[in-house]
């Protein structure tokens, strides 16, 4: 595997000019203090300077650093989320999402570059303060224009660009303005010298101004621009003056170069400032090609304001953006038009027509090749940052009808997409807050399809199910998609929670849809959902012929994301059969297709399973790969389920190969974790792994392991195992080892009542205990096994008749 990168830091535009000193104090602070924030009016280059220093900074930061921009957010709850986008961090079922972020960052010496927080100083500061004390290695640095003021901030006032001296030339802002006007094409002799002195001083050495004046030397001389900017200081004698004087200077340089664009280009940069952040040509013309400007004009009107400076591109111009600076400036000017309401409502009504194309594609129709469905759904990430601005205007404006429309189609934010459920969960829930009334039934239907399907992930089962049934009774027969998908979801909620009769009814519900209407993707996924409960009822003949199905509808279909699920169920039907090969084989087979669509989350999980495969089989060396790096993802994307998962495996790797203390140490290390989110640490496993432990090494060896383990990192302990670091030497178990003895006489008295396919209650009812009492053993017995259902359990028990004698 290569490694992953270190930093996100992204290629600098141009040439950076002066400001060696400050580097070289704004380097040495960070390294002195936990937060260092830049501070100073916008424009003076806080942004350009912090990314130079950090850059400078990668070599003392081993974990790396990481730039989190914050100017296209526009509400605090929404700081954390970015935070750990950039990161990788997923958030966890269960847990606040800054945990889950110090989770991962607690052991690392990183360095976060907080960038543009002044309108959302006080999350930011909350968010900062509870980083830098939970997390001793991380350090912070910010930009703002005005200080987060937290205990651990140091305050450095960005300074402007040295000004030169009566007859010098030589100083940083006279240097960056040649240089600009270079690029900008145009050579100046000395003769112009003595006006890009006059210039720069009149513009305070502020280097967004004097960016701005070089990019006008293809039009004007120095000295014709110096007039102007002169003259344009007179129009602020009112209203202005009030306003620090480099905040004057810097509005001066930017209205003066808006008032010099042609009506066009005044139109088309304020209707820019509507996007979130980066955009395309298709985009602008849809949105903000409106009268007086026609879509025709727009490339022109574009590749114009890319000339004066005033919208930044990438090499190809395939992607525009705005200084921030800037973009507050057209934000200012749209408002003054009267146009921000309609702009705003037009670019919701736009991201809901493309998010609907897109997931269309995607998902629903028939015969593309995968090509065409992974490029909607690559175009479909790209918007999410302008479809969150988008689902904020909606709510701010209450359309909650066009806000939950574009809830409705946005895999970008899924799962499937690489993302999680809880943010689309989130906008649902604050859009139908709002109210209903004058949203039609279909659309509150589907959107509580989504708020289902994030209520299963949140273990929420009774509620997740009460509302795919209120979906289901307000989708119309017509929408077969998401009427088979609210059955499958239906089907995996209803296991969880052991009714498998009613499991198969939606099953065969949904698959009937499915085959009705030709939908591959849903054919797939029902004929799963069979396989699912035939294999939870121990009928792995049937299970298998549905996941065989199953495995050949999703590659009708061709996206990966179903392809990879049908091939990790007929995986889970290989390991019940006890033919661990076929089970491993099936389990790779879906990884490259996860790698694909960046499911880090189910990608993990897969890793982990093949990993415990592979030990099972004494593939020690496999097991070890996969599991390490399952481990490493549960690492960066901060899942702490994930990480206890994998030391779980690790444990189970160690033992079999004859270490049992590491087999101690990861286990405990994977109990401390999972009672710190709040989830059972199977003490019943782990009774039995220390007795087996206290017999081969001793009741004061075991009770030190155990103590080792339980104040370990999970890095550590992971690390124990992984680097084949031996304390005694190892003696691996037999290839098929006799298991029984790891379970309870009472757990295997209810192993042997799950081959006669009795439920909770009948198993209950036979041994004069409680259905709860029963749960608990079977989740037991799942986890010494390492099994997943019950009709592993059966199969087992079913092989080995005297286990229970």
């Amino acid at each position: 595997m290569p490694d992953s990168p270190r930093h996100n830091l992204p290629a600098e535009p141009n040439r950076f000019v002066g400001r060696e000193r400050d580097l070289d104090d704004l380097r040495g602070l960070v390294g002195e203090a936990r937060v260092v924030t830049l501070c100073g009016v916008g424009g003076i280059g806080k942004t350009r300077l912090a990314l130079r220093a950090a850059a400078g900074l990668m070599a003392s930061y081993p974990d790396g650093v990481w730039l989190v921009e914050l100017a296209r957010i526009s509400r605090p709850e929404l700081v954390e989320q970015e935070i750990a986008r950039v990161l990788g961090v997923r958030e966890e079922s269960g847990s606040p999402l800054l945990d889950t972020i110090t989770a991962r960052l607690r052991d690392l010496r990183c360095l976060l570059l907080l960038d543009n927080c002044e309108h959302l100083v006080d999350r930011c500061a909350q968010v900062a303060a509870a980083m830098v004390a939970a997390c001793p290695l991380l350090s912070i640095l910010a930009t703002s224009r005005e200080p987060l003021r937290i205990a651990s901030e140091l305050i450095w006032r960005v300074p402007p660009l040295d000004l030169p001296e009566a007859g010098a030339c030589d100083a940083e802002s006279v240097q960056l303005f040649m240089d600009r006007a270079a690029a900008a094409g145009t050579r100046l002799g000395a003769d112009s010298l003595p006006d890009v002195v006059r210039l720069c001083r009149a513009l305070d050495g502020l280097p967004l101004a004097i960016e701005l004046a070089a990019a006008r030397t293809s039009l004007l001389s120095p000295g014709q621009i110096a007039d102007r900017i002169d003259d344009r200081f007179s129009l602020l004698t009112t209203g202005g003056r009030t306003a620090p004087a480099r905040q004057r200077t810097l509005l001066a340089a930017v209205e003066w170069s808006y008032d010099l664009l042609s009506a066009g280009e005044q139109v088309l940069l304020r209707r820019l400032s509507v996007f979130a952040g980066a955009f395309d040509l298709d985009l602008a013309e849809q949105i903000c090609a409106e009268r007086p400007i026609s879509e025709a004009e727009i490339v022109d009107l574009l590749g114009g304001l890319v000339d004066k400076s005033l919208v930044l591109c990438d090499e190809g111009r395939r992607r525009y953006w705005l200084l921030e600076t800037i973009k507050r400036y057209a934000l200012g000017r749209l408002e003054q038009a009267d146009e921000r309401e309609a702009l705003r409502e037009l670019h919701l009504g736009v991201l809901c027509q493309l998010q609907e194309r897109h997931f269309m594609t995607e998902m629903v129709e028939p015969g593309l090749p995968w090509s065409r469905r992974l490029e909607a759904l690559t175009m479909s990430k790209s918007l999410v940052d302008d479809q969150r601005i988008a689902l904020d205007w909606a709510a701010e404006s209450g359309n909650a009808q066009l806000g939950l429309r574009l809830c409705a189609f946005s895999t970008g934010l899924m799962p499937i997409g690489g993302g999680g459920l809880m943010e689309i969960v989130g906008w649902v829930e604050r859009l139908l807050v709002l109210g209903a009334a004058d949203v039609p039934a279909e659309q509150i239907a589907q959107a509580k399809a989504y708020l289902a399907y994030g209520l299963e992930a949140r273990d929420e089962l009774s509620r997740s199910l009460e509302t795919a049934r209120e979906s289901l009774a307000g989708l119309p027969e017509q929408n077969v998609f998401t009427r088979c998908v609210m059955h499958s979801l239906m089907v995996v909620v209803l296991l969880r929670m052991g009714r498998a009769d009613d499991a198969l009814h939606h099953a065969e519900q949904g698959l009937r849809l499915a085959t009705g209407s030709g939908d591959a993707w849903n054919q797939a996924a029902g004929l799963a959902g069979l396989s699912a409960v035939a294999l939870t009822r121990g009928r792995l003949r049937e299970a298998q012929r549905h996941g065989e199905e199953a495995l050949a509808r999703a590659r009708e279909h061709g996206h990966r994301w179903i392809m990879a699920r049908t091939a990790a169920q007929l995986g889970g039907v290989a390991e019940a059969r006890g033919d661990l090969v076929t089970a491993k084989a099936q389990y790779e087979t879906a990884v490259p297709w996860l790698r694909e669509l960046g499911s880090d989350l189910e990608l993990g999980r897969c890793l982990a399973r093949i990993g415990r495969v592979a030990a099972m089989l004494h593939e020690f060396g496999t097991a070890r790969q996969w599991l390490a790096e399952s481990f490493a993802l549960g690492r960066q994307t901060g899942q702490r389920q994930g990480v206890a998962r994998c030391l779980v495996g690790l444990s189970v790797l160690a033992e079999y190969e004859g270490d049992l203390e590491g087999a101690v140490l990861a286990a405990a290390a994977a109990a401390t974790l999972r009672e710190s989110i709040g989830q059972h640490s199977a003490t019943i496993r782990i009774e039995e792994l220390l007795g087996r432990a206290r017999t081969k090494l001793g009741e004061g060896r075991t009770a030190s392991l155990w103590s080792s383990g339980r104040a370990m990192s999970p890095d550590a302990a992971a690390r124990h195992v992984l680097e084949g670091e031996r304390l005694t030497p190892k003696t691996p178990v037999p290839a098929e080892p006799v298991r029984h003895s790891l379970l309870t006489a009472r757990e295997q008295e209810i192993a042997a009542l799950l081959t006669r396919g009795l439920s909770n209650r009948a198993i209950a009812e036979e041994l004069v205990i409680s259905p709860a009492t029963v749960a608990r053993h079977i989740a037991n017995i799942m986890e010494k096994l390492g099994y997943t259902s019950r009709a592993q359990i059966a199969v087992w028990a079913a092989e080995r008749p005297n286990a229970s004698a």
